[in-house]
């Protein structure tokens, strides 16, 4: 009996990875609201399904290869000595509540009541759920460290969905949680999550980097994201060619290209400039370099409880720098989000109008950029309409009262590590880790007895990384005219039989099974492409490029008759005949170790 049940197994298996009885959805032309490859490939490929905006449903090619970038992240986090566990999605808003972050998450966070009228809502991360499961756990120092991960489905109602499964309503995240009795043991575990991320992307063999980043809403002090180098990329990087610097545009800092020149300081001048107000109108009206203007710009700033106040700040720059918000909104004193004062305000305050403003005379506290300390002879507004300064310096008259960096940094720059040259290209962030020290802990009161005796809160770390976006970011850097390029390790079949011209001779059929058949006993995932004439040659040969298999053995009668059949690989376009008695040998050498 449990040999016939083998044999029925095996015969299901080859039933199922028949291409006549598999659903291959592959389409033709892309939908018109695909933007970029992955999406459009993915769609073309027959590897998912748009059911509502960002909400996708996963077809078994696509599913396949989810579930292989699943085996992955799973294995490497095992290896880093990490539990998996899987937590609700649906959470409570009490531990939502404790946080602080119910309201905080804003329209983002799916809400949802029960027939009692309590409120939930649909995880978007699970800080809170973490935590409430290990506070009630664990209870001693010696019980740490402690790290938990899942892989588990999370929600956000994205404001606008968009690029297919990139950037969507319902992804696939593995998220993990650590917690310590002290900082450094948070250091040792950050340490091993960063190399555990690049294993899991080198695996994947993609081109990536880490970089330096702002934790944004899920808080912390220190953390670093993993982007994978793509055009669609939503964000921009920053890395040196040496390697020995890299951030998130939003906190990357480096050198000017050109340092102000030391020259003989000049006399200002008040001069008429009418309508002109921006920079490039000033330029342009003056002759001159927008490196030799400064631009000021009015904030709001805060009071002593964070709350927005009408105590205005002026930011001053370099007239060719733009404004970094999210390193401005880190400054004391600055009300954060970022907001910039109106017109209104800044006139009766000032006295001046925007587009006239500078620092010359300025009643109120000014935070000079970098990049306009060295300024000499510059331009700028002289706080009445259609008038700015020419030759200006710095005095007592025309100060600042603070220096910080608020530019963002450009491509011509330098590396603040070593003044090498830097890069800025767009990268698809896939991953995520922070040091979170004692956010969650200290508003949720997870605290565990030390070695003295005493309760001490514990020290949190968190590490996320998006295993549908990972999925899409793969096709975005392995793929051509033809379609996907499927990394070997996530491809959903390995090799692909394809049957043409069946219906002119038996040994077609006899020859692709007795292949298929030894593929399985290699272990090599494969699927036949078995159907009948009604399909072209031309069809199932594009198809199989579309979908992107590593390996391809044609059967044909053209190739029997020199006793062969004919091998491609994906990657390369590489063709090969193989003897018929060849065959396992081939298997063994080429398809099973690529």
């Amino acid at each position: 009996m449990a040999a016939f049940l083998l044999v029925e197994s095996f015969l299901q298996a080859k039933y199922v990875m028949k291409i006549s009885n598999y659903l291959l959805a592959t389409v033709k032309e892309s939908p018109a609201d695909a933007e970029i490859a992955s999406h459009k490939l993915m769609l073309r490929a027959g590897l998912i399904r748009k059911l509502a905006s960002g909400l996708y449903t996963w077809l078994p090619l696509g599913n396949r290869a989810l579930k292989k970038v699943e085996n992955i992240v799973r294995n490497e986090m095992d290896k880093s000595g990490a539990m998996e566990i899987c937590m609700p999605v649906v959470q409570p808003a009490e531990l939502w509540l404790e946080s602080d972050r119910w309201s905080q998450m804003g329209p983002e966070l799916f809400r949802l009541q029960d027939r009692n009228d309590r409120d939930f809502c649909l995880g978007p991360t699970h800080e809170e759920v973490i935590t409430d499961l290990v506070r009630k756990e664990y209870s001693s120092y010696r019980q740490l460290p402690a790290i938990f991960y899942q892989i588990q489905t999370k929600f956000r109602d994205e404001r606008r969905p968009r690029f297919g499964i990139m950037r969507s309503r319902e992804f696939i995240m593995k998220d993990a949680y650590s917690f310590h009795s002290d900082e450094e043991s948070l250091q040792e575990t950050y340490s091993i999550m960063h190399e555990t991320y690049s294993n899991i992307f080198s695996r994947l063999k993609l081109n990536f980097r880490s970089v330096a980043a702002d934790s944004g809403s899920i808080g912390g002090n220190t953390s670093h994201e993993f982007h994978v180098l793509a055009d669609a990329g939503e964000d921009e990087i920053v890395f040196s060619t040496d390697g020995k610097y890299a951030a998130n545009i939003e906190l990357a800092e480096a050198h000017l290209h050109t340092p102000n020149k030391k020259e003989e300081k000049r006399d200002s001048k008040l001069v008429d400039t009418g309508d002109a107000t921006s920079i490039d109108s000033i330029t342009k009206l003056l002759g001159i370099d927008a490196k030799k203007t400064l631009k000021t710009l009015i904030v709001h700033g805060e009071d002593k409880e964070g709350n927005i106040s009408n105590n205005l700040v002026a930011l001053l720059l370099r007239g060719d720098q733009e404004l970094n918000v999210t390193k401005t909104e880190k400054l004391k004193g600055i009300y954060s989000p970022l907001k910039f004062a109106s017109n209104q305000l800044i006139l009766k305050q000032t006295g001046s109008t925007i587009g006239s403003l500078g620092p010359k005379d300025l009643d109120i506290h000014k935070i000079a950029d970098f990049s306009v300390e060295g300024l000499c002879n510059f331009v700028c507004g002289a706080n009445m309409a259609g008038k700015h300064f020419t030759d200006m310096n710095w005095s007592e008259n025309c100060s600042y009262d603070q220096v910080a960096d608020l530019r963002m940094v450009q491509g011509n720059d330098k590396s603040i590590a070593d003044r090498s040259p830097i890069e800025i290209k767009r990268g698809i962030e896939v991953g995520h880790i922070f040091q979170l020290g004692a956010k969650y802990s200290e508003s949720m009161d997870a605290s565990i007895l030390d070695s003295n005796g005493k309760a001490t809160l514990m020290q949190m770390g968190c590490y996320g990384i998006g295993i549908t976006r990972l999925l899409a970011s793969c096709i975005e850097q392995n793929h051509d005219e033809k379609g996907i390029l499927w990394p070997s390790e996530i491809a959903p079949f390995r090799l692909i039989i394809l049957q043409i011209d069946a219906h002119k001779s038996a040994d077609v059929i006899s020859i692709s099974e007795s292949l298929y058949n030894k593929s399985l006993i290699f272990d090599i995932e494969s699927l036949l492409d078995d159907r009948d004439r009604k399909t072209s040659p031309g069809v199932k040969l594009t198809e199989s490029e579309l979908i992107g298999i590593p390996h391809r053995i044609v059967v044909s009668p053209r190739t029997l008759k020199e006793n062969a059949v004919e091998y491609t690989n994906r990657q390369t376009g590489a063709k090969t005949k193989v003897h018929i008695e060849d065959i396992e040998k081939f298997l063994k050498e080429t398809v099973c170790i690529d």
